[in-house]
């Protein structure tokens, strides 16, 4: 190359062997000079060492190696400017050191000794070439040869997704995986077998060569059997009952179906796709069975079980990549349509699937990942949670930021903000109960405008596994049903002016883990803010948008997954799958509430990986309210305690084909009133068992 120095140093490589040819590794090599310098380096693994920065000159050699005789050589010269090739071959005397589990036999690891004498072969030492140091004079003055072509470097394929050409003697197409038991290297695929080479599976190009469809289709069966505090209303089950609380039995069975058809322009591989057309319909049978009336139907005339199906869109949008930003997979992309987000690391906020416009992308090599997506939100069916087609009044913006490696290696932190608005409107279910507004206190359709300030992070400080979210939500709501500001005389400012309630809440949590060998050891603690004055015009309780959180036991904790109805009244203490006990109608059709008595969470618990297919769980929790007044007001009863109780659960996760393809899941969870929980309902220990079996395609 033009002005490039030229190199007068030289170099000693070589290749250490065993007498019949096999790389010696771990071999120590020592040259000395006329000077008494010494130079010294190990073999690797293929036996092979070289050492550069030599003067020209006679040289002494010595290698030293356990089970070996040592070896000695003088006056080895070194010319100028040169590599000097050399093998040397070491005497065993220790055969089972010679055989050790280090040494591997030669791979080209020097060019061929073809053509040697038989003299030449059991000689211990030999020069196999001398070659000029990368650069010298002479080739810097000579004419630079052009590079081989491309033709003459590779054979040239076409079409790379088949390079059998679809001939079925071609040892990649050859081998059955279920004519006989054992591994092979290549196996056939099929289009019903998700394992192997499928064209279904985006293994191949549909059409073109890179154009791929991906099917995905999974099939759900959910059931749980609990026991819930359950009022025996007007038109109890039992007539001849005297008692407030009924019988709290529920048995509850779910099937659902989804099939996911991506059609997509790109690669196999990690880089980002060109385009892609994604299309998601559900489907969800599902059953109830109680014990007592009003539970499946606001008309008690329905009874006491309940049979009911649905048919949802999920996912439904197209994607574009606007622009690649650099070599390094840095891009930004648009997308539009029905499409899932998850707006935080756990879920705490936003996780939905939804009409809106996302556009999302990274920088500096994926360290920095960011999105801003709008949501228009549909309505959800009651039963199932599956999007209908009706219009639900309520439009999200969410914008954040992931920072990879935020002071740490392998500690992701994250910034987002929220901005819910949440229109007026009046709702009945499908069960026929009003879920908007909350059918509590005055009951007028009310609108909300929140915004969330947020910080989370995800990832491992050392050895701890670290992840925590804090938010703080501002805004207002412009009559709360709990707070019934309306009921307030006199105003200061004017008839209807005293209705609004301002918002001020926090969420703090934080989960610590520490893996050790099998077994993962984790506690988390878990704040959402309280009201304690629901008059004062200040809405201090936390609520999340659409939260579907995994935090503090997740499935296996009692009160992670089951709803608890608020006695009396027509909204829930909590709603299903949430930590928030927010007197909200329903989590999905109803509206967030932040006058509500916010909540403590303490959390201890592991996970035993008892064989790489299975893992155990067991978890425990204990809840308290941070402040009652909201639940005395609503229900009109004085000096509630804090204790919510003791939250425990244990089950298992089975994954027979170690993936997500078949997943088989159960286990038992309880809640033991304290004295707060005993206070609103009774000290009957609450229960649910649960199992859940996971086909995926």
């Amino acid at each position: 190359m033009p002005h490039q120095r030229s190199i007068t140093t030289s170099s000693i490589e070589g290749l250490v062997t065993t007498e019949d040819g096999r790389g010696i590794s771990g071999t120590r090599v020592v040259i000395r000079d006329g000077n008494g310098s010494v130079r010294e380096t190990l073999t690797n693994g293929d036996g092979v060492f070289r050492i550069s920065d030599f003067n020209s000159g006679a040289y002494h050699l010595d290698l030293r190696r356990e089970g070996f005789a040592d070896f000695s050589r003088d006056d080895v010269q070194l010319g100028s400017s040169e590599v000097l090739s050399i093998e040397i071959k070491l005497r065993a005397t220790d055969n089972s050191v010679a055989r050790g589990a280090l040494d591997r036999p030669l791979a080209g690891a020097v060019p061929p000794t073809g053509g040697q004498t038989e003299a030449e072969a059991q000689e211990p030492y030999r020069e196999l070439r001398r070659r000029p140091n990368e650069t010298t004079p002479e080739q810097t003055a000579a004419t630079v040869q052009t590079p081989p072509t491309e033709n003459e470097n590779f054979e040239k394929k076409t079409y790379r997704w088949d390079i059998a050409n679809g001939d079925s003697s071609d040892p990649l197409n050859a081998y059955k995986r279920y004519k006989a038991s054992g591994e092979y290297e290549y196996t056939s695929g099929h289009w019903w077998d998700p394992f192997d080479r499928n064209k279904l599976k985006g293994d191949y190009p549909i059409f073109g060569k890179q154009t791929f469809f991906a099917f995905n289709g999974s099939a759900v069966t959910a059931l749980d059997g609990r026991r819930l505090p359950t009022p025996s209303l007007v038109a109890a089950e039992n007539p001849g009952e005297s008692t407030f609380f009924g019988k709290g039995g529920q048995l509850f069975l779910s099937e659902l179906f989804r099939f996911t058809g991506e059609l997509y322009h790109g690669d196999t591989s990690f880089r980002p796709k060109d385009w892609r057309i994604v299309f998601t319909p559900a489907f969800d049978v599902n059953y109830l069975a109680t014990q007592e009336r009003g539970i499946v139907n606001i008309n008690p005339q329905r009874g006491s079980d309940r049979f009911d199906d649905h048919v949802g869109l999920q996912q439904a949008f197209v994607e574009y990549k606007i622009k690649d930003l650099s070599p390094n997979y840095d891009f930004v992309s648009v997308r539009a349509g029905i499409q899932q987000f998850q707006s935080d690391f756990r879920g705490f906020i936003y996780s939905e699937e939804q009409p809106g416009l996302r556009i999302f992308g990274n920088l500096k090599s994926d360290r920095y990942e960011y999105n801003l997506a709008y949501f228009y939100h549909l309505e959800k069916d009651t039963n199932s949670g599956l999007n209908t087609f009706n219009d639900r009044h309520q439009q999200v913006a969410i914008a954040n930021l992931y920072i990879q490696d935020f002071f740490f290696k392998g500690y992701t932190t994250q910034f987002s903000y929220h901005f819910d608005k949440d229109d007026p409107s009046i709702y009945y279910n499908n069960n026929g109960i009003i879920t908007r507004p909350e059918p509590i206190g005055v009951v007028i359709p009310h609108g909300i405008r929140s915004h969330y300030i947020g910080w989370a992070s995800n990832g491992h400080i050392k050895r701890i596994n670290v992840s925590h979210a804090f938010y703080q939500v501002l805004g207002y709501d412009t009559d709360n049903q709990v707070a019934s500001r309306r009921n307030v005389t006199p105003c200061p400012q004017g008839f209807g002016k005293c209705d609004r309630v301002d918002i001020n809440a926090q969420m703090a949590a934080l989960e610590l883990s520490l893996d050790k060998d099998w077994v993962r050891f984790r506690s988390s603690f878990f704040y959402a803010s309280g009201d304690k004055n629901p008059r004062d015009g200040i809405a201090r309780g936390f609520d999340s948008i659409d939260e579907s959180q995994s935090f503090a036991g997740g499935d296996f904790s009692f009160w992670n997954r089951e709803g608890i109805r608020l006695t009396s009244t027509l909204i829930g203490l909590k709603s299903d799958n949430a930590l928030f006990p927010d007197l909200r109608a329903s989590k999905n059709e109803g509206q967030a509430n932040y006058v509500n008595p916010g909540a403590f969470v303490y959390n201890a618990g592991a996970d035993f990986d008892i064989t790489p297919k299975m893992r155990w769980v067991v978890n425990f929790n204990y809840l308290q309210f941070v402040h009652t007044e909201p639940l005395e007001l609503a229900l009109f009863q004085s000096h509630i305690h804090r204790g919510i109780g003791a939250d425990y659960g244990t089950g298992f996760i089975y994954r027979p084909p170690l993936s997500e393809n078949i997943v088989l899941e159960g286990g038992i969870t309880g809640l033991t009133p304290a004295r707060g929980l005993r206070d609103i309902y009774t000290g009957q220990t609450l229960l649910s068992t649960f199992a859940l079996v996971k086909f995926v395609f």
